[in-house]
């Protein structure tokens, strides 16, 4: 593929914000964390922030909590099941530190992402302002700094600097993304800011552009360079590292010399290729020297060749690749869009070893940190801009999707990982605007098209879901829901063939359904019934995401349980290995999110279609894709969460077990059940599945996998419930686990007859009074203060904050139930 030459201009647009911001990996920065005040709500004025007060005086009003960064200010609103999440301005307030070691050098806050609106202040001056909640961005403090410091307002702030940042996340029609849009729009500097001090002349991006042939045989290295002055002077010394940190090729450039943006080319013969099995990154190491100092950037990079063949498999350095892969919101249970470095890593580790050796992020712009881990894994990425669902808007809207595509693309194209830019999602969605014009989004989606091939001649577009753009974009993925949103999960394979055959470049994302973690079922097709095969579609249509009217379908009339999921998985993934034109498909999500849009599901205002919950714990689903996307032995018997199986007594039930191992032993209550060959073809579980009665009350259940001379084993206790049952008639609750920090409460529906109701799904309801503390509002089965039941269960975790709390728990009409826990 051809390099485009493109010219990244520095330009200081509005105040002092360093906009066409680039990639560049400071060595010398600060993460400013600590202390910090928070402030959820508008201030009259800038001079609220800063002004004088005397302790209980009126001008100490509004009181500010401490935070720490990163913050988002949803943390818990997001998923509250009594409320609309917060969606409108605050302030963060700081006293900063500044001790630039450069002469004359420049001070600079680099904000990795802060949502949506974002507005800087040094005392009452305000430096900087960006629109959009993803993108990075810089502001340059130092002129303000100096102001601040050689006024008479400084004396009382001791040699610190008064620092101010307002966040807004109110919505906006004339933004990106749509507030119809199936996530929350945060709000905080969700994403860390750094300090960073920068000589007078400095790096301001570095560029790597590695290509190398399909047989992987002659590598080329192209360097690029911008800087913040128009005429540098001084000396450039380039270096390569090899991914052994070898020294492999070393220049000096004199800046004088320079011109253009071109620093230096190199060849290398036979590079070790970057690949999702052996991902080796190379180091690019670019040090400035000048009068006014010494600065040096980092960079990473790998050499790949990739290829979506026409109406074929996609093809990475010479060889097919089947894209085995997932999605990912940048969200988490108790600190929604604020993930920590260390939870994003922990995240990222989670998907490889499940198999992922793909990812879309969807629907914007994500952590530099989740790039540098795709690098690291060996994930492949298709990463977009959040322009998704509502129509098209006007100037400014359109300005800002053109933004932030550029700043997406210059910030992100040196990772390898990267090989698709998405230039939207589902943007066939109208409603946010009166008119909706096909063609005036077809113009538009062109330009973005065509912006992206400027940017960066390297990387294919794509989009999904519109149908009436599909042939602008280099590869397109339909709207293919098999099984939950339209007909049922047998379509999948003939669906998908017929899809890839009406565009050159077929990339499936999206597929799956919603599961309720810890709901199961012994017969998830009871209400399944009136769903037929949708033929040649499978797309989501209007209204398909409701849970009422429309025609029948999975996603309204099925139990949302666990035990259907796996099996639609379970067919997906075996049908996948028996495509040889399939480049591949991308599971939606990895975890649950929360959603505004969803305040009826199971969990209030969550996406719950995850193969983890939100706090990552994984569902069995989790363990479905290991058996077929991974080669450690692995085995898993089915249930680990279904404490209570039913039926009759001597009825036969299925045990299912998911492994990658050749064969498995399976043993119920201590004999031998039989040995069973693993076979992808059978469905379900491969094979790996026993048919076989329960004893009333305690039964175990163990699994021996054997996968040439390694051996795995897993083990699960249950009891069996043979008495029939009705409806809810009561709520019996208990604790299932106590110390002195915490409590777990455990709340059961039972019928009149004092039988579990096992098939119930009525919600649940936990509120506490006292010196304890619920933990809720967390978006997870187990931490959510509204929860519907789970095979007529619930619970939730009590933090003892002292001697006494009172627990209470309801359910619709049913009597109250109240708990003294000690």
């Amino acid at each position: 593929m051809k390099h485009s030459k493109y010219l990244l201009t520095i330009l200081f647009l509005g105040y002092n914000l360093i906009a066409g911001y680039g990639q560049i990996n400071y060595s010398q920065k600060t993460r400013l964390n600590e202390n910090w005040e928070f402030l959820k709500s508008d201030l009259g004025s800038i001079w609220e922030s800063v002004r004088p007060g005397a302790e209980g005086s009126p001008e100490k009003v509004p009181l500010w909590e401490q935070v720490t960064l990163p913050h988002c200010y949803n943390a818990t609103d997001a998923v509250d099941p009594d409320l609309n999440y917060y969606q409108g301005p605050a302030w963060y307030r700081t006293l900063l530190s500044v001790d630039n070691p450069f002469k004359e050098g420049r001070t600079l806050l680099h904000f990795e992402g802060a949502g949506q609106k974002t507005k800087v202040y040094i005392y009452t001056e305000e430096v900087a302002s960006h629109v959009g909640g993803y993108d990075e961005w810089e502001a340059d403090i130092t002129d303000a700094v100096y102001r601040f410091l050689t006024s008479d307002d400084a004396e009382r702030f001791n040699g610190k600097i008064p620092l101010s940042i307002r966040c807004d996340n109110s919505r906006d029609t004339e933004m990106i993304p749509s507030d119809l849009s199936d996530f929350n729009l945060y709000g905080g500097i969700y994403r860390y800011l750094n300090l960073v001090y920068t000589p007078a002349l400095a790096l301001r991006s570095v560029r790597v552009d590695a290509t190398v042939d399909a047989k992987g045989k002659n590598g080329v290295l192209d360097i690029f360079a911008t800087f913040n002055q128009n005429k540098p002077a001084g000396i450039l010394n380039v270096k390569i590292f090899s991914p052994q940190n070898k020294l492999l090729k070393e220049q000096d450039i004199r800046l004088e010399d320079f011109s253009g943006q071109k620093l230096c080319s190199f060849s290398l013969n036979k590079p070790e290729l970057w690949a999702p099995d052996h991902p080796s990154l190379y180091r690019c190491e670019v040090t400035l020297q000048s009068e006014s100092g010494t600065m040096k950037a980092e960079e990473k990079f790998g050499f790949r060749h990739f290829e979506f063949v026409k109406k074929g498999p996609f093809m990475l350095n010479g060889k097919r690749l089947l894209l085995r892969g997932t999605h990912r919101h940048e969200d988490h249970a108790g600190v929604a869009a604020a993930m920590t470095e260390e939870m994003i890593v922990e995240e990222m580790e989670m998907m490889k070893s499940m198999g992922v050796n793909f990812i879309r992020l969807g629907h914007y712009q994500q952590s530099r940190i989740v790039l540098e881990e795709c690098d690291r894994l060996g994930i492949l990425v298709w990463e977009e801009i959040p322009w998704c669902r509502g129509g098209l808007g006007g100037d400014l809207y359109k300005e800002q999707a053109r933004r932030m595509l550029t700043n997406m693309i210059t910030q992100h194209r040196n990772h390898p990982s990267v090989i698709l830019w998405g230039l939207g999602n589902e943007n066939d969605w109208p409603n946010d605007f009166p008119e909706f014009d096909k063609e005036k989004i077809r113009t538009f989606m062109k330009e973005l098209h065509k912006l992206s091939h400027t940017l960066d001649d390297s990387r294919l577009t794509s989009i999904r879901r519109c149908d009436f753009c599909k042939d602008i974009v280099d590869v397109y993925s339909p709207s293919i829901w098999a099984g939950w949103y339209r007909g049922i999960y047998t379509d999948y394979k003939n669906v998908s063939y017929n899809e890839m055959l009406k565009t050159d470049h077929f990339l499936h994302v999206e597929w799956g359904g919603d599961n309720h973690a810890r709901r199961h079922a012994e017969d998830p097709y009871i209400n399944l019934d009136k769903i037929g095969s949708g033929g040649q579609k499978a797309d989501e249509r209007a209204g398909d995401a409701s849970l009422y009217g429309g025609t029948a379908r999975a996603s309204r009339d099925g139990d949302w349980s666990e035990t259907y999921i796996c099996d639609l998985i379970d067919w997906h993934l075996k049908e996948q290995e028996t495509m040889p034109w399939l480049t591949g498909a991308a599971y939606w999500p990895f975890k649950d999110f929360s959603t505004p849009v969803r305040p009826e599901n199971p969990v209030p205002y969550m996406n719950q279609k995850g193969v983890v919950e939100r706090d990552m714990t994984p569902k069995e689903a989790f363990y479905v894709f290991q058996s077929y996307w991974t080669e450690n032995p692995m085995i898993r018997i089915y249930g680990h969460t279904w404490p209570v199986r039913w039926g009759k007594s001597d009825e036969e039930k299925t045990i299912k077990v998911y492994s990658n191992c050749d064969e498995a032993e399976l043993f119920l209550n201590g004999r031998s059940m039989g040995v069973r060959k693993r076979d992808s073809q059978d469905f379900p579980a491969a094979g790996l599945r026993w048919n076989t009665a329960f004893e009333p009350g305690k039964n175990e259940v163990k699994v021996i996998g054997r996968k040439g001379k390694e051996t795995v084993e897993d083990n699960i206790a249950f009891d069996y419930e043979t008495r029939p049952f009705g409806k809810p008639a009561k709520i019996v609750a208990r604790i299932i686990e106590d110390n002195d920090a915490y409590a777990w409460i455990e709340a059961e529906l039972r019928d009149q007859h004092d039988v579990p109701c096992l098939t119930s799904t009525d919600y649940i309801r936990f509120d506490a009074t006292g010196d304890g503390e619920l933990v809720i509002n967390m978006g997870t089965s187990t931490a959510s203060s509204k929860v519907q039941a789970y095979n007529g269960r619930a619970r939730v975790k009590l933090l003892k904050k002292g001697p006494k709390s009172i627990v209470s728990v309801k359910s619709g009409i049913l009597e109250t139930v109240f708990m003294e826990i000690k």
